[in-house]
C-alpha cells in the first residue's frame, strides 16, 4: 500500500482540528475531466485510498487514466494493548492523509461521463468523508 519511502521525522505530533478548516490547495481539476472532491475533513488512511483506487480501476476495466491527488505521509502511532502509561510514544502503525473540505482526491480522464460517475460513486463508499463528483 501507500507508504513514504523516506520521512524527515519518524513520529509526528497529531496536530489540532480547529473546527471547519477549508482547503486552500488542490481545489481544481488539473489532470482529468472528472474528479472526486471532499466535502468533510478526516484522516484518510493508505488502506482507504488503495481500496478506492482498486474500485475505480476495476470499474473502468483498464480504460481511461486515473490520478491519485493525495498521498498518506503522516505517521500514526499506536501503543500496544494492555500497557501502562509512560514508556514513551508508541511505534508507527500506519500512515494517513489529513483531508479537508474542498480537496480533489481522485481524477479520471479518457472515459465517458456516465462510466466515470459510476466509478467515482463506487469509490466514494470506500472513503471516510462525504464527497462530490466534479466535472471540468
Amino acid at each position: 500500500m501507500l507508504i513514504p519511502k523516506k520521512i524527515k521525522h519518524r513520529k509526528w505530533h497529531k496536530g489540532r482540528s480547529l473546527g471547519r478548516q477549508v482547503e486552500t490547495r488542490g481545489l481544481e481539476l488539473h489532470y482529468g475531466q472528472y474528479g472526486l472532491k471532499s466535502l468533510e475533513q478526516a484522516w484518510m488512511t493508505s488502506r482507504q485510498i488503495e481500496a478506492a483506487r482498486k474500485t475505480i480501476t476495476n470499474s473502468l476495466k483498464r480504460a481511461g487514466r486515473l490520478w491519485i491527488r493525495v498521498f498518506p505521509d503522516k505517521p500514526v502511532t499506536i501503543r500496544p494493548p494492555e500497557t501502562t502509561m509512560g514508556g514513551g510514544k508508541g511505534s508507527v502503525d500506519h500512515y494517513v492523509f489529513p483531508v479537508r473540505p474542498g480537496r480533489i482526491l481522485f481524477e479520471i480522464d479518457g472515459v465517458p461521463l456516465e462510466k466515470a460517475k459510476e466509478a467515482l460513486r463506487l469509490a466514494s463508499y470506500k472513503l471516510p468523508v462525504k464527497t462530490k463528483i466534479v466535472v471540468k
